[in-house]
């Protein structure tokens, strides 16, 4: 197989199907990594064996989270699937000690399995903007945090992105800080201590002329561990 960093992607599951935007691993591959697409995990055992093949992990965007919900979903929200949310902590949690990128519900994800809060409906819950395109949201400018990993790589205190979500994330799980907000508040990038997890509310993978360093830099700590074993 090849030598280049093993990026493994999450699928999302739709009326019983497998479903993945083919934007994630032409991302990955751009970004110089060897995307490997994840299957639904039903064991540790077998998302274990899985892991084991992996230098990275990216959980890609997704319908409503249901971890650490504050409030109830809206209509035109469905809630993930039970097998997916399954399936992504098994992988999540074998995935650990590796390298980590979450792209909106993945992010949120993260944050959940963290110990934080996710509103299920910012709009409705806070003073939020509208950010979801299906309301109406084009794009927004994000702003981030000077000492944060997002600001280094993207060389820029702020930028304009995408904007595709509903839900937020309401309180930080433990070990993440935010390093990216919207202008009314929304948090729109974490970070951990240990520098092992990223996570963008925006969908990186949809906009690389301006956001493939990311991709980069994932494939480039994956590298890291791969060169490690």
């Amino acid at each position: 197989m090849s030598d280049r960093p093993r990026i493994g992607i999450t699928t999302g599951l739709e009326d019983g199907r497998k479903i993945l935007d083919p934007r994630y691993p032409q991302a990955v591959e751009s970004a110089g990594g060897l995307p490997i697409i994840a299957p639904l995990f039903e064991s540790r055992g077998s998302a274990a064996a899985f892991a084991s093949l992996l230098d990275a992990l990216i959980i890609t965007g997704g319908p409503g989270i249901t971890r650490g919900l504050i409030g109830v979903l809206p209509a035109d929200l469905a809630a993930v699937d039970a097998r997916r949310d399954r399936s992504d902590e098994l992988i999540y949690a074998a995935m650990a000690d590796r390298p980590f990128l979450g792209i909106c519900y993945g992010m949120q994800f993260a944050n959940a399995m963290a110990g934080g809060a996710i509103y299920a409906d910012a709009q409705a819950q806070t003073a939020a903007a509208v950010h979801s395109a299906e309301q109406g949201a084009t794009g927004h400018e994000v702003m981030f945090d000077s000492g944060g990993r997002l600001s280094a790589l993207l060389g820029s205190d702020r930028l304009t992105t995408n904007s595709h979500h509903i839900q937020a994330i309401a309180t930080l799980g433990a070990g993440l800080r935010a390093t990216a907000k919207s202008a009314d508040g929304v948090i729109e990038g974490i970070e951990s201590a240990d520098g092992l997890i990223l996570g963008v509310q925006f969908h990186p993978e949809r906009m690389l002329d301006r956001a493939l360093p990311l991709f980069e830099d994932l494939v480039e700590r994956a590298a890291a561990v791969r060169s490690s074993r």
